[in-house]
Parts: C-alpha cells; structure tokens; sequence
C-alpha cells in the first residue's frame, strides 16, 4: 500500500474508518483458535524478539495465526532443544503455521548479525515487522543500583531495541517499508519508587524510538510505541534473580537504610493481575493491518490507560509546539497520530 505523503496529516487519513475495518476483520477471543480462519496478515513478515514468555511468544503466535511468517528469536536456543522453542515448533507443526525459531540474544552484536540474515532470508528480503520485546526487570531503589545491575538493564532493555532497529534498518529503508513495534510500559511515562533502572530505560525507549519515527519518516518506515500496562507475564518473576543477584552485593548499610523501599519493589514486582495478557498481540496485529501513514506512533494497552493517556497528549502537545511548524513539519506530520 503507498505510503501517506509525509506533508499530510495522520489524523485525516484516519477518518472515514479505515482503521476501525482494519481492527474489525481481527478476531477478539483469545487462545489456541486466535485467528482461526481469519488471516489479514498474510504476505507480512514479522521478526519478535524474546519469544520464550510473556508478551513475545503469545505475539509469534497470533501473527502466524492471522497468516503472517513469524521468525521467534530467543537466546540459548540449543540447537532447537530449548523447552519453549520447542513449543513453539510443535505451535507451528500441530496449526500448520508459516512459524520459524532463530537464535537471537540482544546482547551479542554476531547473534544479532545471524539471526537477522537468518530472519530476511526466511522473509525474502526486507522484513515488514520487528518487534523489539526481549527485556528484563529489576527492581530497587536507584542508589542500590551497581554498575553491573545497572548495565545489565540498559544492555538489554534500551541498546538491545538500538541493536535491532539497526540491524533491519538497512533493507527497510531500501525498500521504502517497514515496522518497528518497541514494546515499552505505563512505566516509560509514569514513575514510581522502587523501579527507578527498569523506568529509566523504558523512558530511554520512549525517546529514542520516537526520535526515529521522526528520522525514519522520508524513508517510509514507521514506529510504534507499545505501552502496556501492569500483566501477568514471567517478566517479573523471572527479573527476581537479577534482583535477588543484586540485593546480595548490597553493602548492609543501604540495603538496611532502604529496607521498606526493597520490600514495596518486592511487592510490585509480584503483584497479582488480572489482565489479559494476549492484549498486546492483539494490538500489535491491529496496527500491522492498518494502511501505511495511519498507524499510530504509540498504543497504551491496558483496561486502564488513563494516566498514560494523559502524559502522551501533554508531551504530544509540547512536541507539537517544538515541530509542528519549520524544517521539521512535514515529518512531525508523517508521525502525529
């Protein structure tokens, strides 16, 4: 589909539906029939990192469901020995479903380089989606925070998505075309004590990324922004041994000043939602079947978006007035939902 013009708005391509019969033909139930006998996405490629839980692997599967040739990228693949790429493989061969595994670890500069040759060859050329999910959590007051911790979080939260943007880039923007889906938080917008690292980066993914939407916009590639809310995934469960690995190098008189704050991270970090999970595949999807030049540069996802809501359209609203006018207009166009 063309591209919008980068001198028009965003917001009137949107009128008339077209968006609302994009998300109409998407199918709404969740589960193992998610997309049965619906296929919109057909014909795209989409690459997802972190594949193994949570947001990531319930993705691979929905796209493959709606026809999209998924590749699921996860460290420590094994040779296709590991538990949750193997499941992801018997997904693929129970549902007949275009799904491929790679090796990908968002640290390593040469997995990357493989697993993205790997991923394009699978597509045949340029991929149409990245979505850059693989993160991890960590929880503590910020002075507790050691330069291991500390580099960790960054390594792979914020330069791992950096990592990847540049690696499917290059095709992209030879051809025209292209996605970047960044799976960011409510936390990238909203602080609270005791996550003070996991927020930096996340606010670290909320500038850079919008940043590139803005610098991608001539070249026809998009970016969006995925804000989910609080959900039950393995992201915090499993962040609890960087945190626990963390707290035992703590030296006794900080970890017994900050006590009370440790304690409320703890409960945060193993809080108990209610949420369903498969609302960020779904959202994702949806935006992927929306025409170029409409879809929108950041989705909170959550049954309660409020706050969230309100920070983007005052930060939109403060952009606006940066670049909404000059040499940077038409790109601000291109980008402003």
């Amino acid at each position: 589909m063309k591209k919008a013009p980068l001198t028009a708005s965003r917001r009137t391509l949107l009128a008339g539906g077209s968006a609302l019969a994009a998300a109409s033909i998407l199918p709404k139930s969740a589960g193992a029939q998610d997309g049965a006998g619906a296929r919109p996405l057909e014909g795209k490629s989409a690459l997802i990192t972190g594949t193994s839980s949570g947001f990531g692997h319930l993705s691979a599967l929905h796209l493959a469901r709606l026809g999209a040739t998924v590749i699921a990228s996860m460290r420590n693949l094994d040779g296709g020995a590991r538990p949750e790429a193997k499941t992801l493989a018997d997904h693929a061969a129970h549902e007949d479903l275009d799904l491929h595994v790679v090796e990908i670890d968002v640290l390593d500069e040469e997995l990357i380089a493989a697993g993205v040759a790997q991923a394009e060859d699978i597509a045949g050329g340029a991929l149409d989606v990245l979505v850059n999910n693989a993160g991890i959590g960590m929880g503590g007051p910020v002075e507790i925070n050691d330069d291991e911790a500390t580099r960790l979080i960054f390594e792979t939260n914020l330069f791992g998505y950096l990592r990847m943007a540049r690696a499917v880039l290059p095709k992209m923007r030879e051809r025209g075309a292209g996605q970047i889906f960044n799976v960011s938080s409510q936390l990238g917008r909203i602080l609270i004590p005791g996550l003070g690292m996991y927020q930096a980066t996340k606010f670290g993914v909320e500038a850079m990324f919008e940043t590139m939407a803005y610098e991608l916009a001539p070249f026809g590639v998009e970016v969006t922004i995925i804000q989910p809310g609080g959900y039950p995934t393995e992201i915090w469960s499993n962040g609890r041994r960087y945190s626990d690995a963390l707290l035992a190098r703590v030296d006794a008189s900080r970890k017994d000043a900050y006590n009370a704050h440790i304690q409320m991270a703890n409960g945060t970090m193993s809080g108990d939602y209610q949420t369903d999970p498969n609302d960020v595949p779904r959202a994702i999807a949806e935006i992927i079947a929306m025409p170029a030049g409409t879809r929108p540069l950041r989705r909170p996802v959550h049954p309660n978006t409020q706050a969230t809501d309100a920070a983007n359209a005052a930060m939109a609203q403060i952009q606006s007035g940066v670049l909404g006018s000059g040499p940077y207009k038409s790109w601000h166009d291109a980008v402003t939902d």
